[in-house]
């Protein structure tokens, strides 16, 4: 099992080097546009420069691009003010920014906001709690937190205690240096730690509440005030995030971490249906001896004796949605197995999931607790139903919560004392003794004299006389504890479980609203103004990796014809719907006639105000049939492609800025002729990119193909078939193309190609109303 541990622990430090560099990229990106805006150079050379930059500096590109992105912070960013931060500070709290901006989930942006920005300023954890519908607050994020506090605080009420409703309704945020009392919410802090409860606020309106701890007193100068409110600007951005699809394992992980005895995380293969060990806690891993390959974590390697009725548990777990239990299992580990698999339990996490933990006899510390948590915890008993008395052993009194000197309880009378839901459970108990005059066991709620629960199973035999019942005899055993122990983890799986159907939902309205959008294919169109039309688009090579590329061509009532392409960063559901309100704007903004570099302009506003703070790149431009001329604006985007005369060649882009980069932002224009013949192409990064290649290398490689497609003269759909087949990107990004060739007097596509007259509206692409 120890292999196993290794296998798991590597995946995850693999996982955080690329979600590292992933927040590198996002970073550099993002300093490269601000280079390209302010020095008037492409992309290419604003990277290079950067890269120089850097050496000539002795700093680090990572470090060097978030002072660039600092220094053109606006005025209401709370910690990049030289004056006011010290430049290791900024450049910290930007890259931790950077990280939980490219975040998959909510989940994974506020581990990245606690462990890169939060901890090195001394807290210990973070709560993210956002606005419902119903008036009260739901966590979506955490970290630092256990999952049975998690659990436990899900939901906040309406009726929000102080210091929350001062956050809420007015905006005012609670530093609490010593005293957490105030708070009068029980997450078990330490005593006399420190607290910040802090407003999330966009656009004026309360969207949700952080919380942030620390493990001791804490003195919240200006400065730390000021370096948590900017972080806690950047929980705003991604508070409407996803709760985090796949972030269920992790949450079981703290909860099997937190267990005495041994667990073992059990998954599923998806496509075999076999039981793999995603997890084994240090208990699991000390109890089953030996290892287990990379290359074979199966139930079978990790229990050979125990696997059959293990897998049977499980099954069976998964399919009625219940706790499973077995009292005694083969020995489960190999070579030389410690011992027997003790109370085995089995509780379903999901559909793919479940948790398996036991005790064992072979670990002497865990063996003498439950010996004398047995002693503590069971009693006997006898009932006399012939005049006689009841007579408890002396364990019994403590279970009931009852004094030595009191009158022990009849079984017939315990239904004083019972949970009010748990009266007929104790009727069939009894039946079962009296009329069928056979032992019986249930697990009842007794209900102490101070008002607490405890769990107690019964186990009961009658004692008979001929065919007459004259008593009872049996035990008590307080079995709260594995009760308790069973509850969280159910409602932990139960809750993790609603999360995962509802990612699911998410998914699958972000794939439908993409594929109604973006049509994977469109036959050739031939518009107003002597245009034929062509576009593709390519979903990403993973499901879970719905882009945001949009691609539109539209006439325009000015009788001019907008083209556009554009890349929303991410994926997922935010990014879908993000792409939906640019290519929407975009083209309602198109109908007033106005210029591309305004167009582009007021895009830019609309990506600032759209929720999630989202970033694009663009390519919008507007073809006049009258002069045959492409006036056009490129917002950080790849350069377009023109096939003329058999060769390509790119069109140089203006060294314009992302969008939602930077407020008010003006964006030149280029004016371009095209002749009848001339084929253009525009598209998205997926057509380029490679993993370890630059971009320069991606557009010649493009170039190279182009032009050999072009020499060999066929069709715009060969063409853009041509280059997607090409495969020249492989970062399994999604990818659209979209090609528009001017027709010469005599130059007109087969009839047969064409799916509309030349009235058409426009192309089947985002937003298009044709079918």
């Amino acid at each position: 099992m120890t292999g196993s541990v290794g296998v798991f622990a590597g995946l995850a430090a693999e996982n955080r080097r690329l979600r590292s560099e992933a927040a590198r990229r996002h970073l550099i990106d993002l300093a490269t546009g601000v280079l390209a805006a302010q020095l008037g150079l492409s992309t290419l050379d604003a990277a290079e420069h950067l890269t120089a930059l850097a050496s000539a500096t002795g700093l680090s590109v990572g470090d060097l691009a978030a002072d660039v992105v600092n220094g053109v912070a606006g005025p209401g960013d709370p910690w990049v003010t030289p004056a006011e931060a010290p430049p290791a500070l900024a450049r910290r709290l930007r890259r931790t920014a950077a990280a939980a901006e490219v975040a998959d989930d909510v989940r994974d942006a506020a581990r990245t906001l606690l462990e890169s920005g939060l901890a090195p300023l001394g807290a210990d954890s973070l709560w993210l709690w956002r606005c419902s519908e119903a008036g009260g607050l739901r966590l979506v994020g955490h970290a630092g937190v256990g999952a049975t506090e998690a659990t436990a605080w899900q939901w906040i009420p309406p009726a929000t205690p102080e210091p929350f409703r001062a956050a809420l309704a007015d905006g005012v945020p609670a530093w609490l240096e010593a005293d957490p009392a105030d708070l009068d919410l029980d997450l078990t802090p330490l005593p006399g730690a420190a607290r910040a409860v802090l407003p999330l606020r966009r656009r004026g309106a309360a969207v949700g509440v952080a919380l942030v701890g620390w493990p001791g007193p804490e003195r919240f100068d200006a400065g730390l005030r000021r370096a948590v409110g900017g972080l806690m600007e950047v929980a705003v951005a991604v508070l409407d995030r996803p709760e985090g699809a796949g972030a269920d394992a992790p949450v079981l992980v703290d909860v099997l971490d937190a267990l005495a005895h041994p667990g073992v995380l059990v998954r599923a293969d998806p496509m075999t249906g076999a039981l793999l060990a995603e997890y084994a806690n240090e208990a699991a891993a000390a109890a089953v001896g030996g290892s287990v390959p990379a290359d074979d974590r199966s139930l079978a390697r990790l229990f050979p004796h125990a696997h059959g009725e293990l897998a049977r548990l499980v099954q069976r777990a998964r399919r009625t949605r219940h706790p499973q239990h077995a009292a005694h299992l083969p020995p489960g580990g190999a070579p030389g197995p410690p011992g027997p698999l003790l109370d085995v339990r089995v509780v379903p996490a999901g559909r793919e999931r479940a948790v398996v933990v036991w005790h064992t006899d072979g670990d002497p510390g865990i063996a003498t607790g439950r010996a004398v948590a047995r002693l503590q915890s069971v009693a006997t008993f006898q009932d006399s139903l012939t005049g006689g008395e009841t007579v408890w052993s002396e364990q019994a009194y403590g279970i009931f919560g009852m004094a030595r000197d009191e009158a022990p309880l009849p079984l017939l009378a315990l239904r004083g004392r019972l949970h009010r839901e748990d009266g007929d459970a104790l009727t069939a108990l009894l039946r079962t003794l009296t009329d069928h005059r056979s032992g019986a066991q249930s697990v009842l709620r007794i209900v102490l004299p101070d008002g607490s629960v405890r769990h107690v199973r019964v186990a009961a035999e009658p004692l008979l006389e001929g065919d007459t019942v004259t008593g009872f005899v049996g035990v008590y055993q307080d079995v709260s504890a594995t009760r308790r122990t069973e509850l969280a983890l159910t409602a932990t799986f139960d809750h993790l479980t609603a999360v995962r159907d509802q990612a699911e939902i998410r998914h699958q309205l972000a794939l439908q609203l993409q594929q109604a959008i973006v049509p994977e294919a469109t036959a050739l169109r031939e518009l107003p103004g002597g245009l034929t039309v062509a576009a593709r688009y390519r979903p990403a090579a993973e499901e879970y990796q719905v882009g945001g590329d949009w691609y539109d061509v539209q006439p325009l009532p000015t009788g001019k014809v907008l083209v556009a392409v554009g890349d929303i960063a991410g994926h997922g559901i935010d990014s879908v719907t993000g792409m939906v309100a640019l290519r929407n704007a975009q083209r309602a903004l198109a109908f007033t006639g106005r210029p591309p570099g305004q167009l582009m302009g007021w895009l830019n506003e609309v990506t600032l105000r759209t929720g999630g703070g989202p970033t694009a790149t663009a390519v919008c431009g507007l073809y006049d049939p009258e002069d045959g001329e492409l006036v056009w604006s490129s917002a950080g985007h790849l350069p377009p492609l023109l096939v003329r005369d058999g060769r390509a060649r790119l069109l140089e882009p203006p060294q314009d800025i992302l969008l939602g980069a930077v407020p008010s932002y003006e964006y030149e224009e280029q004016h371009t002729a095209l002749r009848p013949g001339d084929t253009l192409l525009l598209y998205t990064d997926g057509l380029i990119e490679r993993r370890h290649d630059g971009v320069g290398a991606g557009l010649g490689r493009l170039v190279t193909a182009a032009g050999r497609l072009a020499a060999d003269g066929g069709s715009l759909d060969l063409l853009v078939d041509g280059l997607l087949g090409t495969a020249m990107g492989d970062t399994d990004d999604d990818t659209s193309v979209v090609a528009i060739q001017v027709r010469g007097p005599d130059d007109r596509p087969p009839a047969g190609e064409l799916l509309n007259s030349p009235g058409s509206d426009g192309l089947n692409s985002p937003g298009s109303d044709g079918p």
